[in-house]
């Protein structure tokens, strides 16, 4: 993850207030950056750290919107605002499927918030914004790339994520921006693609703001998506030469106890063969709720191993705010 210090984005890639409809400036101004500590002990310390920056941006009833991995097992969240002020934080809501985290500022602000725009009609090609605290000089002016399924290591899937270039260097809770000066999407990552003259391109990964709407009451008075939870193996994956590869394995968590090993190769699930990595993971959330006991067969040297994992709740491993 990117940390934020004195620099801004070459000119020749910031914003041009005279290239949009709508009040650059002003939308620029909801941007507000995010700096997290996290206890040592933590379960995502070690993966994520202990300390983190980022970003995130205020939306209406002046909340802050942002990437979740900033913000789990926080113990002290600072928010810095447009005019150089800064107050403290607190998570008021998290939810895995999504990666998306809302925060609670604990204090009175009086700052432009930015509007949800509809992400399902932002197509390919289509100019955007990539923001970030410290306004135009810290902004990209970007366009998306493509929209598709992307598939995480971490036993997480969206279905048609957002891809956009040129990629920001601090992409972590960075607001996605239209061409009307909407929020379509909350930057999570930076990858890289292939180019037309095969090298790379470094592509932002944006989560889709649509799939906020349905969640956002239920991350407001109860902390998470108002759902059932996905059964969580604490497996992290990989396609590797069209195989699904078990790479690690959470302290602890459901896999590891079950007696599955690192460099295991997943063969079916309920006796169903897996494809991909994301049809492991459709597979295992199609037999039901977190608890439910998922039958598991992978591939060793000595031939195939027949396990059953009783799966979990992710979040019942975190740590959780001190208040709500």
């Amino acid at each position: 993850m990117s940390s934020l210090g004195d620099w801004q984005v070459p000119p020749a890639a910031q914003p041009r207030p005279e290239d949009y409809d709508f009040d650059l400036d002003a939308v620029l101004g909801a941007v507000v950056s995010v700096r997290t500590l996290i206890p040592s002990d933590a379960f995502t310390s070690e993966t994520l750290g202990d300390e983190r920056r980022g970003n995130g941006v205020l939306i209406s009833g002046g909340l802050v919107l942002t990437i979740g991995y900033l913000v789990v097992e926080a113990e002290t969240i600072w928010l810095g605002f447009s005019d150089g002020s800064a107050v403290q934080g607190h998570t008021l809501g998290y939810d895995q499927e999504t990666g998306l985290a809302l925060i609670q500022p604990l204090a009175r602000i009086d700052f432009p918030v930015l509007d949800l725009g509809d992400s399902s009609v932002a197509g390919a090609d289509e100019r955007v914004v990539i923001g970030a605290p410290g306004g135009r000089k810290r902004s990209i002016a970007a366009h998306i790339v493509a929209r598709q399924e992307f598939v995480g290591y971490w036993e997480y899937l969206l279905e048609e994520a957002i891809f956009t270039a040129p990629a920001h260097p601090h992409w972590g809770g960075a607001p996605l921006i239209d061409c009307k000066g909407k929020l379509i999407g909350i930057g999570s990552l930076q990858l890289q693609a292939a180019d037309d003259d095969g090298g790379e391109l470094p592509l932002n990964m944006c989560v889709p703001i649509n799939l906020l709407k349905p969640i956002l009451s239920g991350l407001k008075k109860l902390g998470r998506a108002d759902r059932p939870v996905r059964p969580w193996l604490g497996l992290y994956s990989a396609d590797i030469e069209g195989e699904v590869v078990i790479l690690e394995l959470a302290q602890n968590g459901p896999a590891e106890r079950a007696g599955v090993y690192a460099g295991d190769i997943v063969v079916s699930v309920a006796g169903e063969d897996v494809l991909d990595l994301a049809d492991f993971y459709r597979k295992v959330w199609r037999l039901g709720d977190a608890g439910v006991e998922v039958a598991l067969t992978v591939a060793r040297e000595q031939g195939p191993v027949a396990l059953r994992i009783v799966s979990g709740d992710r979040n019942a491993l975190l740590k959780r705010p001190s208040v709500h």
